[in-house]
Order: C-alpha cells, then sequence, then structure tokens
C-alpha cells in the first residue's frame, strides 16, 4: 500500500509474526469469546499493523479497538484504515493536520459472480469494465475503489454508503479511479463540506487488487 499513498500517510503491510501477535487489553474485550480462527488472525494482524503505522508517524503504540459496527476507533488526532484478505493485512495512519480521511481495500484478483455484479456495478460501470484493456477484472478493481471509498466517506459523514451510491470511473494507464457520490446521499449529509468527490489510486498484482485514497484538507 505504501506506492498508493502519499508520504504523508503511514502503512504497514503485516508480516508472518502479526498473524499471531498479542493484543492490547483494550483491543482483545472487542473479540468475542466465539470468535473463529480466522477472525482472530485477522483482528491480530489489523492491529498489530494500526500500532505500528502510528510509530511511523512518531507516536506511541496505541491501542485501536473496535465500535459497535467493528470499524476501528483511532486515538484523536489520528485517522487510519485497515484492510486484510487471505494472507494480507495492511493498516494506514495518518494525523488530522495532515488529511482529513484516509482508506484502502485489497482483494483477491479473479472473477465476480454475476450476482455480485448487479449488487456493484452502475449500469454505466458495466459499461465501463466492457470498454477497458482485457486482463483484469475489472469488476473487482471498482469492488474494492468503492469499498476504499466508503472507508473514506464513513468517518466524515457518519453514515452508511452502498455500493451504487457512488459512481466511478477508472485511467487504467494512471492507475486512478475518480468516484463521484450521488447527490442524494450529499444533500442529506450533515457535515461540513461532504466529499462529493474522492480520488484514488490502484494497482493489481501477485494475485491481488489494492486501491487507496486520501481526502485532503479543506
Amino acid at each position: 500500500m505504501r506506492d498508493l499513498l502519499p508520504s504523508t500517510v503511514a502503512v504497514a503491510v503485516a508480516g508472518p509474526d502479526d498473524w499471531v501477535g498479542e493484543l492490547l487489553p483494550a483491543e482483545q474485550a472487542c473479540l468475542s469469546e466465539r470468535a473463529v480462527q480466522t477472525r482472530r488472525r485477522d483482528f491480530a494482524a489489523g492491529r498489530a499493523c494500526a500500532r505500528r503505522a502510528m510509530t511511523g508517524l512518531g507516536l506511541p503504540p496505541t491501542a485501536v479497538p473496535a465500535a459497535p459496527d467493528r470499524a476501528p476507533v483511532w486515538p484523536a488526532g489520528v485517522v487510519g484504515t485497515i484492510t486484510h484478505t487471505t494472507g494480507y493485512c495492511a493498516a494506514a495512519a495518518a494525523l488530522t493536520t495532515d488529511v482529513r480521511s484516509v482508506g484502502m481495500d485489497a482483494e483477491q484478483h479473479h472473477e465476480v459472480d454475476p450476482g455480485v455484479r448487479r449488487m456493484v456495478l452502475l449500469p454505466e460501470e458495466e459499461a465501463l469494465c466492457a470498454r477497458l484493456p482485457g486482463g483484469t477484472s475489472w469488476p473487482v478493481v471498482l469492488f474494492s475503489a468503492k469499498e476504499t471509498v466508503y472507508k473514506v466517506w464513513y468517518p466524515v459523514v457518519g453514515t452508511w454508503l452502498g455500493f451504487r451510491d457512488a459512481q466511478l470511473d477508472v485511467d487504467p494507464d494512471a492507475g486512478t479511479f475518480t468516484a463521484r457520490i450521488a447527490p442524494a446521499r450529499v444533500d442529506a449529509a450533515t457535515v461540513e463540506a461532504p466529499p462529493t468527490t474522492i480520488v484514488g489510486r490502484f494497482v493489481v498484482a501477485d494475485g491481488l487488487v489494492r486501491t487507496a485514497a486520501v481526502l485532503p484538507l479543506g
């Protein structure tokens, strides 16, 4: 993820030890005793990466517990994001004096079930996928980008954003995407200056699709 985010954002990618790392008490309290092993490993790796990203900002490795909706709860003055998929986990953190919000996502690069495509893609995006170069599962790229857009949107606006509430365009040569938020969602926001457009970057390599974006200040 380091290649997708500006230098003001600290990034940490999980190594082998992070998946079985120790949790801080506030983090451990967020895990149910009935949590399956996969959930425990993902949670441990995500929190290890989150704390390491904060040390990259010169901050102490503070606990990052989970809210009731499972969203990470970052310490005051910090914005961040965590993602994990099979065999991959990463976290990013930035100071609120540098960026307004940050999001990222990683997905396995594979073909998408037709039912998922109908749920995720707008008709304009289906047409876009048909025009883009072959060899890439563009529906996965758009799915991942929309996950990233939601992670940017939610900490700022505090409301749910559906897959079809953002229309994406992709520049395959530049490795960038642009998401335009549905006007109805923007008009319904109660915060000052809700984002109307979110621009991010993506890369497809090593069997993964990775996407990331920041919302700048101002």
